[in-house]
């Protein structure tokens, strides 16, 4: 099976040396929760964020939402020859069933993870639509198994989203950085048997994604 591996993705809940700072209580007051309860979102918590580690890649949770709905939504992943993982900055992996069906709205997508955070699981009607783990990159690569990895990354070698679809089969994995700015961290890119550009522009995750998915599309099932 294809995987796509959204890796390093600026979704965490408030760190707890920022959950005291002015921005984020004002901010989880106005949704009515803790501190500790909330995303870390450069929208409301800029002031808090400043100089923290790895700055330009945390707290964009809504670009997290974008890759989700142009990977989860599209017939690839129906048919069940695409699965789908979030690897976030704090060392964490979400997991999602062939059944679940994520919000389009923003604010009850950022209510769901927050749930997620904090139960570990979303269950419904018996089955786990949704789980989240403590686990490295390293050891979801490990779970995943998969016969080669592409990363996807400016840095890589010139290419396109159709020769990179030409390169791949149902064990390939296919990484894409979930953050808005920066590159991958050492730790990420020393897995990836091959590194490729796909296009000149410096464009967003959840593009990359649609664009690299439907030429994938396009040859494992149409």
């Amino acid at each position: 099976m294809l995987s796509l591996v959204i890796a390093e993705s600026a979704l965490e809940i408030v760190p707890r040396e920022l959950q005291k700072h002015n921005s984020v209580r004002a901010s989880a007051r106005r949704f009515n929760k803790r501190s500790s309860e909330i995303l870390l979102d450069v929208s409301w918590h800029f002031a808090a964020m400043k100089n923290i580690k790895d700055e330009i890649k945390r707290g964009r949770p809504d670009l997290i939402h974008f890759c989700l709905l142009e990977s989860c939504s599209i017939p690839i992943y129906f048919e069940n020859k695409l699965q789908v993982f979030v690897h976030t900055i704090d060392n964490k992996v979400i997991f999602f069933d062939k059944s679940v069906r994520l919000p389009k709205s923003y604010h009850r997508f950022a209510g769901l993870i927050e749930k997620l955070y904090s139960e570990g699981s979303i269950e419904e009607k018996g089955t786990k639509l949704l789980e989240i783990k403590k686990m490295s990159f390293e050891d979801l690569i490990k779970k995943i198994n998969p016969r080669q990895i592409i990363g996807l990354s400016s840095e890589g070698d010139s290419s396109s989203y159709q020769k990179v679809a030409e390169e791949i089969d149902e064990n390939t994995c296919i990484i894409v950085g979930g953050f808005a700015k920066g590159e991958f961290s050492d730790n990420i890119k020393k897995h990836f048997d091959k590194t490729r550009s796909v296009d000149k522009n410096p464009l967003e995750a959840h593009i990359i994604i649609s664009r690299v998915l439907y030429e994938c599309e396009k040859r494992i099932i149409m």
